[in-house]
Order: structure tokens, then C-alpha cells, then sequence
């Protein structure tokens, strides 16, 4: 009975096994490779670019105070930030373009040989980052600032408010680099290039802030008035591009 068992439970999976292979065979097995059988492949990394002059400068202006008490120097702090805030206000800067980046309180010590340090009073700082939208005219609104008691200002740091079509440009400009360089290589090697394989996307610069063009504290010793000179800015992408050569 066993082995009449067994026999059959084998000629179940006998029977089975033909529609199981006719139903792999009917599957697709594979899709193309990255990289193909036939042919060379090459791998380039190009750099495309454009410029822009930029339309956006962002600042941080910030009012230092000190006085005997902390009371005091918020106090004093505050009176002189609202007259900074006034000031933009006046210059036509959108209150979209102005936010609070820090307010701190700090107490001032003197040190001594053998002695514990003793309060002699206290600092207040509140600071305001500004964007500017029309770059020619942010000098200024710098001279303003500080004409109102701004006496710390860190920037103007420029660059491009919508840098999506200059991006797209840099990206235009770095096929075309790599193109011609496929074709270089190319013809150096005896081949001519079929097609692109894949196309990869591994960096970019929007023409973003860099380092402030300058840092100037206790700005009210300023006395000419303050010139921003835009200049260009690059806008790159970096493209890994794959070609097969024939």
C-alpha cells in the first residue's frame, strides 16, 4: 500500500513538471544589461556651466547692547531693533524677506588672578536676516541700518532667487561636453560611438551664497557709502554619462 502510495504521489509530480517549465520558458528571463555584451563602453563626467548676475543678497544685521542689568540692555536692545526694523520697513523691504535669526543674553565677566569671575553687566544681541531682491540698492539700505544702530553686519552673501533655467542650461552644457569628449575618445580608439547608455546627475551648483563678501562689526565707524558690486555667478552640473562605442 506504501509503495503504491509513493508511486503515485510521483507520477503527480512527473506530470506536474512539464507545465512548470513551459510556464518559465514563457516568461521573459532578463532585461538588457547596463552594460552590453557587444561593444565598448565609455564613462565620461562632464561639467556644464552658465552664469548669472545674481538678484538676490541676503545680510545679517544685528543690534549689540550692553548695559549694568539685563533688564537694560533687552530694553536697549529692543528700542534700537525696532528702529532697524523701521528702517526696512521704510526702504520697502517685504516682511517675507526679514526674519529674526537670533536674540541672546549674555552676562560680561572680569576675571581676576585667584578670583572668581564678577558680573559687571550684561549684553543683549538680536539678529535679523534681510534679503534683498534688488541687489543695486543694497548698499544702501546697509547705510540705513547702520544710520539707525544696527553695528553688526555679516554678508551680503548674493545669489540667484530662480536658478531652475540656468541649471537646465548647465545641464544642456555638460551633454554637449560629453559628447564631444565621447567622440574624442572615440576616434582616438578606432570606434565611433552608437548610442548613450545611461545618463546620471552628480552635482550642482545653483550659483547659491558662497562666503560673505565681507564682515563688518561696529559698523557705524563707517563713514562712505556702502557699493555692492554683483558680478557673476557660475551655474554648474555634473553629469556621468555612459556611452557604448562600436
Amino acid at each position: 500500500m506504501k509503495t503504491a502510495s509513493f508511486l503515485s504521489a510521483l507520477a503527480t509530480v512527473a506530470i506536474g513538471l512539464p507545465a512548470v517549465a513551459a510556464h518559465a520558458q514563457a516568461a521573459p528571463t532578463t532585461v538588457e544589461p547596463m552594460v552590453p555584451a557587444a561593444g565598448t563602453v565609455l564613462d565620461v563626467t562632464a561639467e556644464g556651466r552658465t552664469t548669472r548676475v545674481p538678484d538676490l543678497a541676503t545680510i545679517r544685521a544685528g543690534v549689540v547692547s550692553q548695559s549694568p542689568t539685563a533688564a537694560a540692555a533687552l530694553t536697549d536692545n529692543a528700542q534700537r531693533m525696532a528702529k532697524v526694523l523701521a528702517a526696512l520697513k521704510r526702504a520697502g523691504v517685504a516682511p517675507r524677506d526679514i526674519a529674526t535669526s537670533s536674540v541672546q543674553l549674555a552676562p560680561q565677566y572680569r576675571y581676576a588672578d585667584n578670583q572668581p569671575p564678577v558680573i559687571t553687566g550684561y549684553q543683549a544681541t538680536n539678529t535679523v536676516s534681510i534679503r534683498f531682491r534688488d541687489v543695486a540698492k543694497s548698499g544702501t539700505i546697509l547705510d540705513a541700518l547702520v544710520a539707525q544702530g544696527a553695528n553688526q553686519i555679516d554678508g551680503p552673501n548674493l545669489s540667484i532667487d530662480k536658478p531652475e533655467a540656468a541649471l537646465d542650461e548647465a545641464r544642456t552644457d555638460a551633454i554637449a561636453q560629453a559628447k564631444r569628449r565621447a567622440d574624442l575618445y572615440a576616434k582616438a580608439a578606432g570606434l565611433r560611438v552608437s548610442r548613450i547608455v545611461s545618463i546620471a546627475e552628480s552635482g550642482q551648483d545653483a550659483g547659491g551664497p558662497a562666503q560673505p563678501m565681507f564682515m563688518m562689526a561696529r559698523a557705524s565707524m563707517a563713514k562712505d557709502s556702502t557699493q555692492i558690486a554683483p558680478g557673476e555667478k557660475d551655474v554648474t552640473v555634473t553629469l556621468s554619462v555612459r556611452f557604448l562605442l562600436n
